[in-house]
């Protein structure tokens, strides 16, 4: 028997698709990211994210890479391992533009590379979503210990930006790998860093 979840829904917020309606599930798994921590978000990348590749790298619901898509991405590449949430991201994306997406279902750790791999082929740079599922029990430093090394592996010569969502009392490096912090903003529990490659700092 199907395993019975409960169901939100949140609404893409501007853009193309503007009002279209994609569910999150009720998960501790999966959290749909806020709505003004979103709108603060594109309201920063704005037409830059015009024909870009766009990775969702922990994407849940995929409610922040189908919002890149309604404002203008190229191509949005979505990693996912629990499967609920994999399902729902599979029907939120039949609901917008299946045809610019990519779906990868598997530990983002481990598909992260596979995905750079593929992003890398693409003649435009790529802005990376770094969402990691953090909790105030042990194990959370791991969770972003292993997230920072994934952005380490990034190719600057490929990555338009990396923005990590990240709890507000975290303090990310000032660097990390061939990126540089330029802008960091907070949104009560919950907090967004801007990296970009050192040259175009």
């Amino acid at each position: 028997m199907a395993e019975k979840i409960k169901l939100f829904t949140t609404t893409i917020i501007g853009g193309e698709y503007r009002g279209k309606k994609i569910e999150i599930p009720a998960m501790a798994t999966t959290r749909g990211s806020k709505s003004i921590l979103k709108e603060s978000l594109f309201n920063t990348l704005q037409f830059d994210l015009m024909d870009k590749n766009f990775v969702e790298v922990f994407s849940g619901s995929g409610s922040v890479g189908l919002e890149a898509l309604s404002r203008g991405a190229g191509v949005c590449y979505f990693i996912e391992h629990n499967s609920i949430a994999y399902r729902i991201l599979q029907d939120n994306i039949k609901r917008l533009d299946p045809s610019r997406c990519q779906l990868f279902y598997g530990d983002s750790f481990e598909k992260f590379s596979i995905v750079q791999e593929i992003v890398k082929k693409s003649d435009q740079k790529s802005y990376f979503y770094f969402d990691p599922p953090f909790s105030t029990r042990d194990g959370m430093d791991e969770v972003y210990d292993k997230t920072i090394a994934l952005m380490e592996s990034i190719d600057p010569k490929f990555c338009e930006m990396a923005i990590v969502e990240h709890m507000t009392q975290l303090d990310l490096p000032q660097t990390i790998g061939s990126l540089a912090i330029v802008k960091r903003k907070k949104f009560g529990r919950s907090a967004l860093s801007y990296f970009k490659p050192k040259e175009d700092k």
